[in-house]
């Protein structure tokens, strides 16, 4: 299982992000911003930070870089694509996911251990999980407050496509939405932080490992 990490100017969690797949029996596989090349991996994480220090709006850069062309092309074919934090926000301005991600209601940098609640299991990277299960990821961010239109929410309610909830909403999120997936369910946007839940060495919190061992699983089904 190859996993590509893409690393952006000013991406701070792809080393961490890389860590994970290996831990949890992955090859990482290090992907270039200015690179349309995605070498051949299985599926693709785009990490957490302020790529191109989030000017004009998070993620809103990055979404043009050479490597988001490929990367928009490949999902759409059913590629398994992760966002974490400011990935999520790329995945949203790429149009990959709806919504988007603006500045929190508390107008703070929030950082916690925040509890969730997983709603679906039926993604490339959750079906490790059980729904209605309550775990807890690290959580941090400026502006991780999710919104959309009330018929894209009324849509993603419907479909089943809210992947986390949040349990005590740290942000505003409408509808204290924490993730969310596309139709196909192998893209996944989600605001906390999986990759630090995954290392024994570091936490006794491991709730983050599923999301990593859920796309094994899955990559196994789709070439059975």
């Amino acid at each position: 299982m190859r996993v590509g990490v893409v690393t952006f100017p000013g991406s701070l969690d792809d080393a961490d992000a890389r860590r994970a797949i290996s831990l949890t029996g992955g090859e990482p596989v290090e992907l270039w911003h200015a690179s349309d090349d995605l070498r051949g991996v299985d599926a693709v994480i785009l990490p957490g930070g302020f790529s191109y220090g989030d000017y004009l709006r998070c993620g809103a850069i990055a979404r043009f870089a050479p490597v988001m062309d490929q990367i928009i092309t490949r999902a759409n074919q059913g590629l398994p694509v992760l966002g974490i934090c400011n990935g999520f926000q790329i995945l949203c301005e790429a149009r990959l996911l709806p919504g988007a991600l603006i500045r929190n209601q508390v107008q703070t940098f929030t950082a916690l251990d925040q509890p969730l609640r997983v709603e679906s299991t039926r993604t490339a990277w959750t079906s490790a999980y059980w729904e209605g299960q309550t775990i807890t990821i690290v959580l941090k961010n400026g502006e991780g407050n999710y919104q959309a239109d009330p018929d894209t929410i009324a849509q993603l309610e419907d479909e089943g496509r809210v992947v986390f909830r949040y349990l005590g909403n740290p942000n505003g999120s409408l509808n204290d939405i924490a993730g969310i997936t596309n139709q196909r369910g192998n893209v996944v946007g989600l605001m906390p932080h999986p990759e630090h839940n995954v290392d024994p060495t570091i936490t006794a919190n491991l709730d983050g490992r599923p999301l990593f061992t859920s796309l094994a699983d899955y990559l196994l089904g789709a070439t059975c």
